[in-house]
């Protein structure tokens, strides 16, 4: 497939009412980083020096913003689409890598590009588990005596979110996105009203801030990262959901909502934390004042948090599409939802998988704080992935000049590698449980394609050689018919095979 074919909602122009709807879909899972991202990067500091390190990580969390959402994904990774479709598979059709020969061990770079989408899948898992119970442990901070039942509510919360799937990414962005639109409204009105307090945060946007504080806490650099990523970690959902809404809602989202609201939140909370050194609590609750205005911080972040997890339920019912399409999957049944988007899709099986490993997951956990050590370390592999992939697509289908192409994709590289290693020490914290699921589903994928690349070759390949068809013509209990006979066969190489004929 051809990544010049134009898409339905990639060309034509999006209406409002499609970037609200992106903005329900795709952006929560990036959009809620605020809750937790400065608060875990700050946590790995000296209490005393946190007020000024805080311009340190303002500038990673910005460049971090800059460099991997909107220059990597939103400027190159996006361009990559397959008739519309965005996310690992769509660079694994255009990359033009080996194809998967019979009586061969798989490509090397295939198994590569697998193991993103299976850990990016194994993401979409854990995604929705830590959302919701980060979101209905919330509660109890308003209403302490909930806290008995944050396990039953998670649950039920849970499997509503699922049920409502059916319903299609239209109809769920109808009802997510004007929350979300008031959401990230109030992210950034909390931090400009910050940022007036403490105007001097704005030199944070100055990345020798951020470089100077790696260098001067080099023993804090894996936890200062390792928060820094949290800001960034729904992007790979922004390109695995591109066939739900188009290339251009989910750019002009971006650019016109959600990176110019979360600049600012981000720096209103550091802004707080410079104004109010000796105050330790969340940066993100203390935005607003103690009384009713916090109490609605609270409850609005809890329903934002729930709506967190649609980004990756969305994506993967994408991703786990194209590779049926492309034949590493078996085949299941798959729901057009929107007669007007042909990339808005519900998978019922993907969905009843999903809720079933998200409800185990949060009770096997219990808690949002134990199972926060399983959240990054896939999607960070799966970035680093996907710069592999894009190598090969930039420098086979858009045919640029492979030193550019190297420079491009090391650079990018760098900074995934380095999330990813930021990640790592959380692998036997909890970070093997998105890891285990994906090393099921690429065994699924490995053994599904193995399986019919070798019944290709047995059905359509040459498994009747001319010589062989001629021994069997000299036998005397073949009947002929006279006249002619079209046989209709999958290959046009060798003599049909008797199984293929009509």
């Amino acid at each position: 497939m051809s990544s010049a074919a134009s898409s339905h909602g990639d060309l034509s122009t999006p209406k409002a009412a499609m970037v609200i709807c992106a903005l329900g879909v795709v952006f929560g899972d990036i959009g809620t980083s605020p809750l937790y991202a400065l608060r875990e990067a700050v946590h790995h500091l000296p209490a005393a020096e946190r007020a000024g390190a805080v311009y340190g990580v303002l500038s990673l969390i910005f460049w971090a913003l800059i460099s991997v959402v909107s220059i990597k994904y939103a400027t190159v990774v996006m361009r990559a689409h397959n008739q519309g479709e965005g996310g690992i598979f769509a660079l694994l059709a255009l990359s033009g890598l080996e194809a998967w020969k019979p009586k061969k061990r798989a490509p090397v770079a295939i198994i590569i590009v697998l193991v993103g989408a299976a850990m990016l899948c194994g993401e979409g898992v854990i995604t929705p588990a830590i959302s919701v119970l980060s979101a209905t442990e919330g509660l109890s901070v308003i209403m302490p005596a909930a806290h008995e039942y944050v396990i039953p509510i998670c649950i039920v919360i849970l499997i509503a979110l699922f049920w409502v799937q059916r319903h299609g990414t239209h109809v769920i962005g109808s009802l997510f996105g004007p929350i979300m639109l008031v959401w990230f409204s109030t992210l950034g009105l909390l931090g400009l009203w910050r940022i007036w307090e403490a105007p001097q945060v704005l030199v944070a946007i100055n990345p020798m801030h951020g470089w100077q504080l790696l260098s001067t806490h080099p023993h804090a650099v894996v936890g200062i990262l390792g928060g820094v990523v949290l800001a960034i970690t729904g992007v790979e959902a922004l390109y695995a959901d591109m066939g739900h809404f188009g290339r251009k809602a989910i750019l002009r989202a971006w650019y016109g909502v959600v990176l110019p609201e979360l600049v600012l939140n981000y720096f209103g909370q550091g802004a707080h934390v410079i104004a109010h050194p000796a105050d330790v609590t969340n940066p993100f609750l203390t935005l607003a004042p103690e009384g009713p205005m916090r109490i609605g911080l609270v409850l609005l972040s809890v329903a934002a948090a729930i709506i967190a997890s649609q980004a990756l339920i969305s994506g993967t019912y994408s991703l786990i599409r194209q590779a049926i399409q492309l034949g590493y999957f078996p085949r299941l049944k798959v729901l057009h939802t929107n007669p007007d988007q042909r990339g808005q899709i519900y998978v019922p099986m993907v969905n009843f998988s999903l809720a079933v490993g998200s409800i185990a997951t949060v009770l096997y956990f219990k808690s949002s704080s134990s199972l926060a050590a399983a959240y990054g370390i896939a999607v960070t592999g799966t970035m680093a992935v996907t710069t592999f992939t894009l190598f090969f697509v930039a420098t086979r289908t858009w045919k640029w000049a492979t030193p550019l192409a190297a420079a491009m994709c090391f650079a990018f590289w760098t900074i995934d590698l380095g999330f990813f290693a930021a990640n790592l020490p959380k692998f036997f914290e909890g970070g093997w449980v998105p890891l285990a699921f994906g090393a099921i589903l690429l065994i699924t994928m490995l053994t599904w394609k193995t399986g019919r690349v070798e019944i290709a070759d047995k059905i359509y390949g040459q498994a009747t050689a001319g010589l062989q068809l001629a021994d069997i013509a000299k036998s005397s209990h073949i009947v002929r018919v006279s006249g002619s006979a079209v046989f209709m066969v999958a290959s046009p190489i060798g003599p049909p095979s008797p199984c293929c004929t009509i």
